[in-house]
């Protein structure tokens, strides 16, 4: 993509297609001196509002007329395999040449949400997001993204001598690990009730209710059937004591998780955590052991110690990630 300032920029269409809504803009100017894509003409629509994507797409095209963009990134909330796209929660599924060849793009790339927020990761502005952990960055190497929401994603900015592309991965099935004595009797809690304890049956909007469930067991209390929003508010107000050593697990347990998925990508770039939980428990996560059990990796402690760590609040990820994916992957 030419950012050389006699030439006009070719406007890309971007999206944010989740189960709930449907955002789409156009970036209209890439400005290499602060790093930033100027996003224009954001309109977003209930999804539930459209039978199909295509639907929606055209309803958003009329509304921008004349502009007719030509090439497109899309960031959807769902696996895409083969070409094909499936947004289970809607019932929406298309093909992604199809859609390219209905609404005339010379260029369409479709990626999955985390993939959007590793390609958004250069590009994030440092005075609208939260230090967890400070460090250097190495602006050559790998960065790291993650979080947990509906359930937990991650994917990583793979950087070489020859470019750099987005490695996704399904990080939040892997086996959770145990680091203490109170992690090891909180798995085996999980495993009465789950075949597989992974890091998404912990870190994500269900796994705060499994592990609340949990930290009742081992500390000898009945449990309650309660919401994630329940445990927060209760642990927030002080009412329980349980629901309060819930969520301080939860931060202390997190920073062991982005130590590991450091280490599995090299992240010396940066790790940058996301989704919908943590941003509204900034204060706890700040007071947690996070950093702790981050850099607590024998050998390598030191190779985690020099790795900053952001907690990402800023607005339009998705949008910035799609737009950098065809910034990385269609230069001029």
């Amino acid at each position: 993509m030419s950012c050389n300032p006699n030439t006009q920029f070719d406007p890309i269409l971007v999206a944010d297609i989740g189960g709930t809504n449907a955002r789409f803009a156009l970036i209209t100017d890439f400005l290499p001196e602060q790093k930033q894509f100027v996003i224009e003409h954001n309109i977003t629509f209930p999804s539930a509002d459209f039978g199909s994507l295509e639907a929606a797409l055209a309803n958003y095209l009329s509304q921008i007329k004349p502009i007719e963009p030509k090439r497109a990134c899309l960031a959807v909330a769902g696996p895409i395999k083969a070409g094909q796209v499936h947004l289970t929660n809607l019932g929406w599924h298309f093909s992604v040449e199809q859609l390219k060849a209905e609404f005339a793009l010379s260029k369409l790339e479709v990626i999955n949400d985390f993939a959007a927020f590793a390609y958004a990761a250069p590009y994030l502005d440092p005075q609208q997001n939260v230090t967890i952990k400070s460090g250097q960055a190495d602006s050559d190497a790998n960065i790291a993204v993650m979080g947990p929401g509906t359930g937990f994603g991650a994917a990583s900015l793979v950087r070489t001598n020859q470019g750099s592309a987005v490695l996704s991965c399904e990080a939040g099935h892997i086996s959770l690990a145990s680091v203490n004595e109170l992690d090891t009797q909180l798995i085996t809690e999980l495993r009465k009730q789950l075949p597989h304890v992974s890091v998404e049956t912990v870190f994500s909007g269900p796994g705060i209710s499994h592990l609340y469930q949990a930290m009742a067991a081992v500390k000898g209390v009945e449990p309650k059937n309660l919401t994630a929003a329940q445990i927060s508010e209760l642990a927030n107000s002080g009412e329980c004591a349980v629901c309060d050593a819930t969520l301080n697990q939860f931060c202390d347990w997190i920073g062991s998780v982005a130590g590991d998925l450091a280490l599995t990508f090299g992240g010396l770039g940066g790790v940058f955590i996301g989704g919908g939980i943590l941003p509204r428990m900034q204060s706890r996560l700040l007071a947690s052991r996070f950093v702790e059990r981050f850099t607590a990796k024998g050998i390598m402690s030191q190779f985690v110690s020099q790795i900053p760590v952001t907690l990402v609040v800023q607005d339009n990820i998705p949008l910035i990630g799609a737009a950098a994916c065809l910034h990385v992957n269609e230069p001029v």
